[in-house]
């Protein structure tokens, strides 16, 4: 299961938010740095209105949504990338994860201490970003000198690391995150070896306050955070509150919508945030929906009708015949599979179909 970090300086919202995203309370939140040190970890399902619908569809009472894996990481601090702080732990923690979820305060609370004495959130993500490339071009520098020896020799991976890295590293030197050198697909095959932090995936999650979230769009703070990082780091920013989610975790989906009215949203930004995630990750879903249950399965854009059918079984892959698949909005628009056969739109897909983010599939596999 893919991972995704959420990240940021101390006493910005990071444990209330993994509290929030997981519906737990395994993170301790407190007004002090580096109350969260040693990771904590929640699986998280993906919000997926179509799941209901095709549970209606299926007449099953069985719903099975997709989920990924969330990462609490310990709050950073300047000098991180020298050790300051918790910093070689947060450094390594941060390797591990395969997209960040950087959680940024667009909020000011004289209660709510801030490790730099005032609220600036560009300030913040340079802060942390600083770090995460000096460590990342420490990184590099090191792995060129590794492989330089082999590249003189002749040695076609060392030659071909060897000029990936020397696209990334003046950027890097730079100040600019490796996420925005223009790597080829080639280039960035090889570079997915080097596990650079800024070359990963990454959405920043502005935390606002309760009183703030209907009109967040309005937020001076939002505002700066959304122009900062598509400038500079071809990204996006989404808006949570973390504190409200909190209070969400303990009240019924009938009660929590209630109180989301109360205060002008439609939606849980976490579970807009969650949707955006799933999709940094590259990931999408496909369903099976039977009178046993509905559920949705993850795959990686571009993968095959083999690919997916291996998400379930590797034998399904391994003994792949062909798929039966119908688009979910032709499924739902003709309110059964025998009319979707009817009118033509339940297909059958060979080896080389690339499956769609919304498919309804059927396989059949001899092994």
């Amino acid at each position: 299961m893919l991972k995704a970090g959420i990240v940021g300086l101390p006493n910005v919202g990071k444990s209330t938010l993994f509290n929030a995203v997981t519906r737990t309370r395994k993170a301790e939140s407190a007004n002090y740095p580096f109350c969260t040190i040693d990771p904590n970890v929640g699986i998280v399902t993906v919000p997926d209105e179509r799941l209901q619908v095709l549970q209606k569809i299926a007449k099953t009472n069985v719903v099975i949504p997709a989920a990924i894996e969330f990462v609490d990481i310990a709050g950073l601090v300047k000098g991180a990338s020298a050790g300051e702080g918790l910093g070689n732990k947060f450094l390594t923690h941060i390797r591990e994860v395969d997209a960040i979820v950087q959680v940024v305060r667009c909020f000011e609370d004289a209660d709510i201490h801030h490790v730099a004495g005032s609220v600036d959130p560009i300030r913040d993500i340079e802060t942390i970003n600083t770090e995460l490339i000096l460590a990342d071009l420490e990184s590099v520098k090191k792995r060129r000198e590794r492989v330089a020896k082999d590249a003189k020799r002749g040695d076609k991976t060392a030659i071909a690391e060897d000029a990936v890295l020397a696209k990334i590293e003046p950027v890097l030197d730079a100040g600019k995150p490796a996420l925005t050198v223009g790597l080829t697909p080639e280039d960035k095959a090889i570079a997915k070896a080097f596990f650079l932090m800024t070359d990963k995936p990454t959405i920043f999650a502005c935390n606002v306050k309760e009183s703030d979230l209907a009109q967040a769009d309005s937020n001076p703070y939002v505002i700066k955070v959304r122009e900062y990082v598509k400038a500079n780091m071809a990204c996006e920013a989404t808006v949570i509150s973390a504190q409200i989610e909190s209070d969400l975790i303990d009240l019924s989906p009938e009660e929590a919508q209630e109180f989301l009215t109360e205060l002008g949203v439609k939606e849980s930004g976490v579970g807009g945030l969650i949707r955006a995630t799933y999709h940094l990750l590259g990931l999408r879903t496909y369903f099976t929906a039977g009178e046993k249950e509905v559920r949705a399965w993850t795959i990686h854009v571009g993968n095959t009708a083999p690919q997916a059918a291996g998400v379930i079984h590797s034998d399904f892959e391994r003994g792949f015949i062909k798929a039966e698949t119908v688009a979910y909005s032709d499924l739902v628009e003709c309110g059964s599979v025998a009319a979707a056969r009817e009118k033509g739109l339940y297909r059958m897909e060979g080896k080389e179909y690339v499956v769609e983010d919304g498919d309804v599939m059927l396989f059949k596999f001899n092994v």
